[in-house]
């Protein structure tokens, strides 16, 4: 199954906009936030990305482009202009990194890199949340359940909306006023679409207000994730997730090197 990310939204925080790069490439440990989205990916067996670009694409396009120069040590000869690449580290990832432009919604993002996942069911995610989710048992429920749509929620961990699910697993119309604590559930920002629920899509964001429209004409399932997920949304949350790394502690890194 192939993963979609979303990396193409305008610069939200004022870090974005003095380091001038997309969020996504964002660092923590050294490395971009994408780089440890796909490091989650990969270490479950989905190795196939579709990136969403935008603002400031270039910069992704480059990364993926020069990856190998970047994961290795090297000694260039500026006389010849040659190169010699030490110690070769890559990843067996595909990457295609499409420019869907500056102000196009999430779910016109999607629709713009369709063709890439046509007749398929995909995951789609967020360049900007870290989690230590389980991404097969996340595919086995939507398999299971022949879903429409799958979506992961999490526990809130602030100011994000909670989200009202059935007995059933499934997303319902409800307020969020009758939510208890221990109903509370957000949304994760991680999907998986069939392609029925792509041919649904028609320009909207993809946000609660969405999927409770969805969940009005088909099932959305839902997959509860109890671990660790954050979105890295805020300095403090950047500086928080870093001084994880840094201490060997960071709960999202699964995979081993």
């Amino acid at each position: 199954m192939k993963a979609v990310i979303l990396a193409g939204g305008l610069p939200s925080t004022i870090s974005d906009v003095k380091s001038g790069i997309p969020k996504p490439m964002a660092e923590i440990g050294g490395r971009p936030l994408l780089w440890h989205i796909m490091k989650l990916y990969s270490h479950y067996g989905f190795r196939e990305f579709i990136i969403c670009g935008g603002y400031k694409v270039n910069i992704i396009k480059e990364y993926f482009k020069d990856f190998y120069i970047y994961q290795s040590d090297i000694t260039v000869d500026l006389a010849s202009n040659e190169i010699t690449i030490h110690n070769k580290r890559t990843e067996d990832w595909k990457v295609t990194v499409v420019d869907t432009g500056l102000e196009a919604t999430t779910s016109e993002r999607i629709l713009q890199v369709k063709e890439f996942v046509k007749g398929e069911d995909f995951f789609v995610t967020y360049g900007d949340c870290l989690s230590n989710m389980n991404l097969l048992e996340l595919a086995n429920v939507h398999k299971e359940k022949s879903s429409f749509l799958t979506m992961a929620v999490a526990k809130p961990t602030g100011r994000h909306s909670v989200l009202p699910i059935g007995n059933d697993d499934t997303l319902v119309n409800a307020k969020e006023n009758v939510l208890t604590s221990d109903e509370a559930w957000v949304n994760a920002s991680c999907y998986i679409l069939s392609p029925k629920a792509v041919e649904a899509l028609s320009g909207e964001e993809l946000n609660e207000a969405f999927m409770r429209k969805m969940a009005e004409r088909e099932k959305v399932h839902i997959y509860r994730h109890k671990g660790f997920w954050s979105p890295v949304e805020t300095m403090r949350e950047s500086v928080a997730l870093e001084e994880m790394w840094e201490e060997g502690c960071a709960p999202w890194k699964v995979w081993e090197n």
